[in-house]
């Protein structure tokens, strides 16, 4: 069994009670050596192995709550003013970006795709009242052109044909990859020495991982995610839902 950092000085603290009989002055574990000091944590983990868990299970409990108190935070201010979702990032829909939902996703994601499907077609309907702002948070662990997806999207951002290169990129996922890129900014008729390089600057890959982040102090875990004026929810969303709750928004509630 491995014992783990967060609840080693936990175990120090215990060994140094059980033992503390062992002379004065000194420490437990200076009268020990590597061998016996390890020895006898792991009989303290056969012997106590409630202890343990009761330390280990304060420490997640009091982890979580500390981020559910930061991600509420930023929820709230969100909430307060929902234009914070705009900045440097790429936008459409309503012009008075009174109602904002921001979608955070991933261009290899197939759940993303289905989600780009749903969006779409409600912004279709709802572009005159809700403003999309797009966020980058690439599974990149899991998603080997989640990245390199995100980069060259920001880059076909920086010559103005962001929605038009993200579509593509939602469907034809397929085909993601490194000769797609390129042909689509060809197609898009984007400068391609330009794309290049801003698609492998380092200003790309910080305004990905400032999204990223913002998406993890707001609580993504997993995409698709959304939030629209600091409700936040996970998931393929449907029409219906996100009309109603746009509604909602609108009557006040």
């Amino acid at each position: 069994m491995r014992v783990k950092p967060y609840f080693l000085s936990a175990l120090v603290a215990l060994l140094l009670i059980v033992t503390s009989c062992a002379s004065s002055g000194q420490s437990a574990s200076a009268q020990l050596s590597d061998a016996q000091f390890e020895a006898k944590v792991l009989e303290i983990l056969r012997k106590n192995p409630q202890v343990i868990l009761d330390s280990v299970q304060a420490y997640q409990r009091a982890q979580a709550q500390q981020e559910e108190q930061a991600r509420e935070k930023v929820l709230s201010q969100i909430r307060q003013e929902p234009r914070l979702l705009l900045r440097n990032a790429p936008v459409t829909g309503a012009s008075s970006q009174k109602i904002i939902m921001a979608e955070f996703s991933d261009f290899e994601c197939p759940y993303c795709a289905k989600a780009h499907e749903v969006v779409k077609e409600f912004m279709a309907k709802n572009g005159n009242d809700v403003t999309l702002v797009y966020k980058h948070f690439p599974l990149k662990q899991i998603h080997q052109q989640a990245e390199p997806a995100a980069l060259a999207s920001w880059a076909a951002f920086q010559q103005g044909k962001f929605w038009e290169y993200h579509d593509a990129l939602f469907e034809q996922q397929s085909k993601l990859g490194e000769e797609f890129y390129i042909e689509l900014a060809k197609n898009l008729k984007l400068d391609i020495n330009k794309f290049n390089r801003d698609r492998k600057s380092n200003e790309a890959k910080e305004a990905i991982k400032k999204d990223f982040e913002l998406g993890k102090s707001l609580g993504v875990r997993g995409t698709p995610s959304f939030v629209i004026n600091g409700v936040f929810f996970s998931g393929v969303p449907n029409i219906q839902d996100l009309e109603g709750l746009v509604a909602q928004i609108k009557a006040g509630k």
